[in-house]
């Protein structure tokens, strides 16, 4: 793409962010639960289009919660991603509250925070969400806790798996991939590794070769006995064979 059509293509991306944070300031004070939902899921959908990343889901999103969805992290983006595919409340560390823009995006989106560095955050946050998924939420975890280049699912970090457990909710894992439109590959673009910035790597998707993203949910898992450690790692096995898998499997 040419610089020019990606410097128009960043113009319309920062647009409609400020759209999204007037209306959460201005509208969503007065609006319920699930006119704020759908939202969310429209605004994410046409931030992707504008973007120029097509989705494709396959399997089945909930309807409706409770609900955790567990999947695999590769970018910034993922969260868009599944925001667009459904409505979630995502857990993110804390820094994310404190981004211009981004940050009330995010909090309006119904995120939970963690400091990840604070041991005890993590009991705070779980209980939390057991809080939401006892209301009947939908409330989705990158369980590695941080980005990775696709090529190999770290390990699962099971603390935050506990709270399906205490609310004796169902699991779904979920399966991330970004495609190279014209190679079928995996992309390199939207990955968000090591000295990455959300500018640099914002530019890369807007200025490079086009990809899709590709949502695979799997089938939802009860507990079934199982403690939190050996839930995330059945987990993992999950999610990383939804991700490996070729599209139709």
């Amino acid at each position: 793409m040419s610089p020019l059509r990606a410097l128009w293509r960043l113009w319309r991306v920062l647009l409609h962010a400020l759209r999204g944070w007037f209306i959460i300031v201005l509208r969503f004070p007065r609006w319920p639960q699930q006119r704020r939902d759908a939202t969310v899921q429209a605004w994410s959908l046409g931030m992707l289009r504008i973007l120029g990343i097509g989705l494709r889901v396959e399997g089945s999103p909930p309807l409706r919660g409770p609900m955790l969805l567990v999947a695999n992290h590769l970018s910034w983006l993922d969260i868009l991603v599944m925001h667009a595919a459904r409505h979630c409340r995502f857990v993110s560390k804390a820094d994310v509250k404190h981004w211009p823009l981004v940050g009330t995006l995010a909090t309006g989106g119904g995120t939970l925070y963690i400091e990840r560095e604070k041991r005890r955050d993590a009991m705070r946050v779980v209980h939390h969400m057991a809080e939401s998924l006892a209301a009947g939420e939908i409330v989705a975890v990158f369980p590695e806790g941080t980005t990775g280049d696709g090529k190999k699912l770290l390990p699962f970090h099971a603390n935050l798996i506990q709270a399906a457990i205490s609310a004796q909710a169902p699991v779904q894992p979920v399966g991330l991939r970004f495609v190279d439109e014209r190679t079928g590959e995996d992309a390199k673009g939207p990955l968000y590794l090591g000295d990455d910035t959300l500018v640099g790597s914002l530019w890369r998707t807007l200025a490079g070769p086009p990809f899709a993203a590709r949502l695979r949910f799997g089938e939802p898992q009860g507990a079934a006995g199982r403690d939190r450690r050996q839930w995330a790692k059945d987990l993992h096995a999950a999610v990383d064979a939804l991700r490996d898998a070729t599209p139709g499997e």
